[in-house]
């Protein structure tokens, strides 16, 4: 092209058709932001707010509750009759109900040997205390484990018995139900049931027989749990056991203390 030329500029077609969508795209957002996206917003931020008002009064029932528990509520031992099993010195352990121990298993290879290790170290005459071990395992494998475990404790001098069956109708709750069939089962007065994860303490026994012992209008006496794992944040700090206290405590005794109030004015 010589200098003289006049020079010629031919715009670009596909930046210029883009450089035009995205301006109509700027332009509709400017125009719906105000009359759409804002009233939106408010209407989130007003549902946040009752949502929080919500919790606010929810927690501060709770709270008041739980203060009133505190000061009025009495304890299992004060409400109902509640006598300690002790030795007879005449009759030695014969004071002591024969109790039925029940824990049913399903591939429990993780803690089985922390369960049947506790329950057979309940605290209660081994004359009068029967230990089941329901396995409904389908790893050969783990029955094994378990049934090695069981013969180690029986070699100590434990009355506990390893029992499978050929199939898992019901699954664990009919292991129990299996398990009540036996026939030295009809000399034990009372049955006490522990999944395989759970680790009772050696006085759980001594500690909630005597509520049945000594309330024949009660069958059943549920125990609470909580966590023993023994990790810095759950063992040593306690976070997780505190979480625990509270979550029971909320939904225990205050749906409890509810319901009796309800059903008194029944």
């Amino acid at each position: 092209m010589e200098e003289g030329e006049p020079k010629v500029l031919i715009a670009d077609s596909e930046n210029g058709l883009s450089y035009g969508m995205a301006w109509q795209v700027q332009f509709i957002w400017e125009v719906i932001k105000a009359p759409l996206i804002v009233p939106l917003l408010k209407l989130g931020v007003y549902i946040c707010l009752a949502m929080s008002l919500m919790l606010f009064i929810e927690r501060l029932y709770m709270g008041v509750v739980i203060i009133l528990i505190k000061l009025f509520w009495k304890k299992p031992e004060k409400r109902y009759n509640y006598e300690p099993i002790q030795y007879d010195v005449e009759f030695g352990s014969s004071n002591f109900p024969i109790v039925l121990v029940q824990i049913p298993m399903f591939n429990e290879k993780e803690v089985y040997k922390v369960s049947i290790g506790a329950a057979c170290s309940l605290s209660w005459p081994s004359d009068r205390l029967v230990i089941q071990v329901l396995d409904d395992s389908t790893d050969p494998v783990v029955k094994q484990m378990v049934e090695a475990e069981c013969e180690r404790w029986a070699n100590k001098g434990v009355n506990i018995t390893y029992q499978i069956r050929e199939n898992r109708t019901g699954y664990k709750a009919g292991a129990l139900k299996e398990g009540l069939k036996r026939s030295y089962v009809k000399q034990c007065e009372y049955v006490a049931i522990f999944d395989a994860d759970f680790r009772p303490d050696p006085d759980f026994l001594r500690r909630a027989i005597p509520f049945l012992a000594g309330n024949p209008q009660l069958a059943l006496v549920q125990a609470r749990w909580r966590f023993v794992f023994g990790n810095f944040l759950c063992h040593e700090l306690g976070l997780l056991p505190l979480a625990t206290n509270i979550y029971f405590c909320f939904l225990d005794r205050v749906p409890s203390t509810m319901f009796n109030k309800v059903k008194n004015n029944v």
